[in-house]
């Protein structure tokens, strides 16, 4: 199964290095691009639309994967085809209706990412989309993260309603990480790295072969997209990323298999691990932005990438040192699954040191926003 995946996510950063070759070249003729001014540290105009390269590397492949296991004649056409065993077909048939499900709302916020990147929506009218689209697929595919909590007396509610802020927080997560060159797709790619081993390593194979389309297209983007970047993903790149990784980590059972839940509860916390750093993000800076009045969706640089680079750090070494530290948190998350419980809160703890150095390392004074801050930007 590791060298199908391994073909997947080489089909999607094929796919992805390609378009994003082609949007960079369009681009600028029909005038989509990202202007300088502002706190914006380009100086030129940068093509938009690496999101539309990361929606096809991801997009293009799941429909493939969708057509073939529907298709006996395919299967048996196909030499590299024939070599799957015929168990993963039936499996991915049973999948076929939440797979759709997964694209159509991936097309529905990559459309608002568009748009909002053609032109400037409202933050909270983009929020409520968000909450609509995601409260929608979690109800209608049962996607539910906690369904333990089904057994309290109120349904199946309390789960729904904790997905869907799940959901939604890890989109604005990486929305809010599109901030310099290379970082929220970077980030992105290392935490769908550590999402993919650990899916692998408790056997959830359709989770898995998302995290490599996922993957594939984001490395392909990033050849594009690390400093100094020639194109910009935009929200219809960002929010895509945070909406597949938010609904993969609800969609995945951490338990391994023959392992209950009483014995490893503690599992369930893996997601939360990965993404210490993008949701730590999103947390100190909405604080800090309410903090000062402002409404968290208004842009400023009291990001952690920002306050690095104010210590001193080049903005590409500012980006490694994410990269590093998501790295950090992901390993500790990846053995979670897999460790006795006595051992589980000493990966607890690991995560909580490295925050602790992220918070030393942002004791920086906080930049007062400038006057001309609007609205929407991250």
């Amino acid at each position: 199964m590791i060298w199908l995946l391994t073909l997947i996510a080489l089909a999607s950063f094929a796919i992805s290095w390609l378009a994003t070759l082609v949007v960079r070249r369009i681009a600028p003729r029909i005038g989509f691009v990202d202007k300088p001014g502002g706190r914006k540290i380009h100086a030129n105009p940068k093509p938009l639309g690496g999101g539309i390269a990361i929606f096809a590397g991801v997009a293009i492949p799941m429909l493939i994967a969708l057509v073939i296991p529907a298709s006996r004649s395919l299967q048996s056409s196909l030499p590299i085809i024939k070599s799957v065993d015929p168990a993963y077909f039936s499996g991915a048939r049973e999948h076929t209706p939440m797979a759709l499900g997964l694209l159509g709302t991936m097309v529905i916020m990559h459309l608002m990412g568009l748009r909002d990147d053609r032109k400037a929506l409202g933050p909270y009218s983009k929020l409520i989309i968000q909450l609509l689209v995601t409260g929608l697929f979690v109800s209608v595919f049962n996607v539910r993260a906690l369904t333990a909590l089904d057994s309290f007396g109120f349904g199946r509610w309390p789960s729904v309603i904790v997905s869907v802020m799940w959901i939604t927080a890890v989109t604005n997560a990486f929305n809010f990480l599109d901030n310099m060159d290379g970082l929220s797709a970077g980030v992105g790619a290392v935490c769908t790295t550590g999402f993919l081993v650990a899916a692998m390593s408790i056997q959830q194979w359709f989770v898995a072969a998302v995290l490599a389309m996922l993957l594939g297209a984001l490395i392909g983007f990033l050849c594009f997209n690390f400093a100094p970047a020639t194109i910009f993903m935009g929200d219809s790149g960002s929010l895509l990323i945070g909406l597949v990784l938010g609904i993969m980590t609800v969609r995945t059972t951490y338990l391994p298999p023959d392992t209950t839940w009483a014995k490893g509860w503690y599992a369930v916390f893996a997601p939360v691990i990965v993404l210490a750093v993008p949701l730590y993000d999103l947390i100190v800076v909405s604080a800090i932005r309410l903090s000062r009045g402002k409404s968290p969706f208004v842009g400023d640089t009291n990001h952690f990438s920002h306050r690095l680079v104010a210590r001193g750090m080049s903005r590409r070494t500012a980006v490694l040192c994410l990269y590093l530290i998501s790295a950090s948190t992901s390993i500790g998350a990846i053995l979670l699954p897999h460790v006795k419980p006595a051992f589980a809160p000493l990966i607890f703890a690991q995560t909580l040191l490295i925050l602790g150095v992220v918070m030393l390392l942002e004791q920086h004074p906080l930049p007062m926003p400038p006057e001309n801050e609007k609205e929407g930007q991250s």
